[in-house]
């Protein structure tokens, strides 16, 4: 496939004029099924998934988990990588092609990739100040403390803003300038960066095992890691973890994949892609759960505790739990503390530029902002929106956003996506056209699975949410807070997904 391509004439939404535009493309297949990967795989592969498995039967939690990939995963990344190609677009005006008014939802489904990215940045910028401290240990034998106090400064409460934390500002200054330089050339410069990101914490990953393996305790916490607890399997909730676990983990319905998808070739092969992509991060989710636990189990026997009681999930895991580990290991701490947070961070930063490529390349479609100055115009944009989450208070915020914008912000999104595409679109013939470019043929498994499984699923998780909220709220927090931080996230994208809809498009070349 050629760096550069002419697509076909099309039809901006609102005008009647036809144009031809220049739009990139991927260097090749593997440009592109790198990229979708590096999407995929993010930081919730080494902090999320272990403790997810762990805590839902262990070993027996892989077979929801792979029940979940093929009945929802699967088929909605063919669904969004097919729709971005077909159209030619991304999530806003593929939407739009899909029905006019779409191209609003479109809008919307893409500023949720937006509003992720802009919190986002606060994780590598943890990651950033513990790769500096890495090297003296900084964290010492209270790495909870150094954590919520030296690093975060965290106030008393989402009321207590406090002052900016300087490291914290200068490393999500560090990740706006990554993620600028990365995007200014578009999928040119993208297609070169992911051939080093993706592979490279693969890399990272296995000299940790290794190291973990070597260490006495290694293997408890691996047997606790995949012993299966059989009977968790009649709980609905872990079947609702798992298939949260797969859409979330696989940047679904956040206009991630449409985007990527968009700049194939309308020949390029999707199904095959899907599978790769789907079964690479499920695969790298599984591997980082031996890296976590052979260390966890080490620390298990080093305090005299049980594996349970040193295990904890998300922020806890990667900035409390495994510090503490690599303090306590015999020899080299200083290395594998480094090699550690250069994974989370090389980890995070495909994620991060993904998320921003989703909602900038609607900006692209419609208007014919070249690449540079629309990587330069977010960032400068959302940058300073990013501030808030490292102050003092910020961390309250980050949670509360990060919340609403997944919980509730992507299911929703999600099922409106299976529901517009399964019953407005001409999904049979969306099917034949994807099975005439691919070895790997979709049956009415395919359209039945995006008509009913899913979302059927994501309803249930979605009313389930809502229960939680209206009856027990959220963590403590006062309820001002989430209206602003939680509601008042997703609904400030709505607005602004309807300001851009209604905003003519242009009929001029870049």
């Amino acid at each position: 496939m050629s760096r550069w391509a002419f697509v076909d004439d099309f039809t901006i939404t609102g005008e009647s004029k036809l144009m031809t535009v220049t739009r990139q493309q991927w260097h090749s297949r593997t440009a592109f099924i790198m990229a979708a990967v590096g999407s995929a795989v993010g930081l919730g592969n080494v902090w999320r998934f272990p403790y997810v498995a762990y805590s839902s039967g262990g070993g027996a939690f892989l077979i929801p988990y792979f029940v979940a990939l093929f009945t929802a995963g699967i088929p909605m990344l063919i669904l969004e990588m097919g729709l971005g190609q077909r159209m030619q677009r991304g999530a806003p005006l593929a939407f739009g092609g899909v029905r006019k008014r779409l191209q609003w939802f479109g809008w919307w489904a893409a500023g949720l990739s937006a509003a992720i990215v802009i919190y986002y940045t606060t994780i590598l910028a943890w990651a950033w100040v513990y790769l500096w401290h890495s090297v003296g240990l900084s964290w010492g034998d209270k790495p909870e403390a150094f954590f919520f106090e030296t690093v975060l400064r965290r106030t008393s409460g989402p009321g207590e803003i406090g002052g900016l934390v300087p490291a914290l500002v200068l490393g999500i200054g560090l990740t706006w300038l990554t993620i600028y330089l990365i995007l200014r050339k578009g999928v040119r410069s993208v297609s070169n960066v992911v051939m080093i990101t993706v592979p490279l914490p693969m890399v990272l990953l296995t000299v940790l095992l290794i190291r973990g393996l070597t260490l006495p305790g290694a293997m408890d916490g691996i047997r606790y890691y995949l012993t299966p607890d059989f009977s968790k399997l009649t709980d609905l909730k872990i079947w609702l973890k798992a298939y949260g676990q797969i859409f979330f983990s696989l940047s679904l319905a956040s206009g991630v994949m449409i985007g990527y998808g968009s700049y194939l070739g309308k020949k390029a092969e999707i199904t095959n892609s899907a599978l790769i992509t789907g079964l690479a991060n499920c695969g790298t989710s599984f591997f980082a759960g031996f890296v976590v636990f052979s260390m966890l189990g080490y620390l298990a026997q080093v305090q005299g505790l049980p594996v349970p009681d040193v295990t904890t999930s998300g922020t806890g895991l990667a900035f409390v739990a495994f510090p503490t580990a690599i303090s306590q290991l015999p020899a080299l701490n200083a290395v594998f503390g480094v090699i550690f947070f250069l994974t989370l961070l090389t980890l995070g930063i495909d994620s991060a530029f993904a998320l921003q490529e989703a909602f900038t390349t609607g900006f692209h479609d419609k208007w014919h902002i070249p690449p540079e100055k629309l990587a330069r115009y977010f960032c400068l944009v959302a940058f300073p929106a990013s501030l808030i989450f490292v102050t003092g208070g910020g961390f309250y915020w980050f949670d509360i956003v990060d919340k609403w914008i997944c919980d509730f912000g992507l299911v929703i999104s999600g099922l409106a996506q299976c529901l517009a595409v399964g019953f407005l679109y001409p999904v049979r013939d969306f099917r034949d056209y994807l099975n005439g470019q691919s070895e790997v043929r979709l049956g009415p498994w395919w359209i039945w699975m995006l008509r009913y499984v899913t979302p059927g699923v994501l309803l249930v998780i979605l009313v389930g949410n809502l229960m939680q909220e209206i009856t027990v709220g959220y963590e403590g927090y006062p309820r001002w807070a989430t209206l602003i931080g939680g509601w008042g996230s997703v609904l400030f994208w709505v607005v602004l997904g309807y300001w851009l809809w209604k905003r003519p498009a242009t009929v001029e070349l870049d």
